[in-house]
């Protein structure tokens, strides 16, 4: 191996198993509740933001779980343990007459990143959306968080810079 090389190889590359790691994707299930939300959690933390409340947390899991569920949340398991999640439900885009199906979450733990679990995770969202016949898939990214950009920008997903977010929270 060159020097050239062996500088290149850095940061999450040089800690990549030689093989994938086994990963099971399914949906999340009630009895899941504790994981699924240590996850979230996980997430807030990670973009320095509040925790959902208690109150959040019951609707969260209502709305995975329950009978008349509003989002599709799945499970991303390693091992026996859950390691990832990624929350999707369908918006409509009236020019393409399609659904599109927007993943509003997807966050793998620090200490599984890097061993292509994301990739997979995501790539099954993207199958998602094919299989629902949806036009398209979108997302948000905190514009500091540059590893996360830098995975989309891999995977070809390309910055709509036209488009403005706009929030109203109710």
């Amino acid at each position: 191996m060159t020097k050239k090389q062996q500088k290149k190889k850095t940061g999450p590359e040089r800690s990549r198993p030689s093989h994938p790691r086994p990963l099971v994707i399914r949906p999340v299930r009630s009895s899941d509740g504790k994981n699924f939300l240590a996850l979230v959690d996980a997430l807030a933390d990670y973009e320095k933001l509040p925790r959902p409340d208690r109150a959040s947390r019951a609707r969260l899991l209502r709305d995975a779980t329950g009978p008349r569920r509003r989002v599709d949340a799945y499970l991303a398991l390693t091992d026996g343990a859950a390691v990832g999640y990624a929350i999707l439900f369908e918006t409509y885009s009236s020019f393409l007459a399609r659904p599109t199906l927007y993943l509003e979450d997807i966050f793998i733990l620090p200490a599984y990143r890097g061993s292509g679990i994301g990739r997979r995770l995501f790539a099954f969202c993207r199958g998602e959306a094919r299989r629902r016949r949806c036009g398209r898939m979108e997302w948000v990214v905190l514009g500091w968080n540059r590893p996360a950009i830098r995975f989309y920008e891999r995977l070809h997903a390309r910055r709509m810079k036209e488009w403005l977010l706009y929030r109203i929270t109710l």
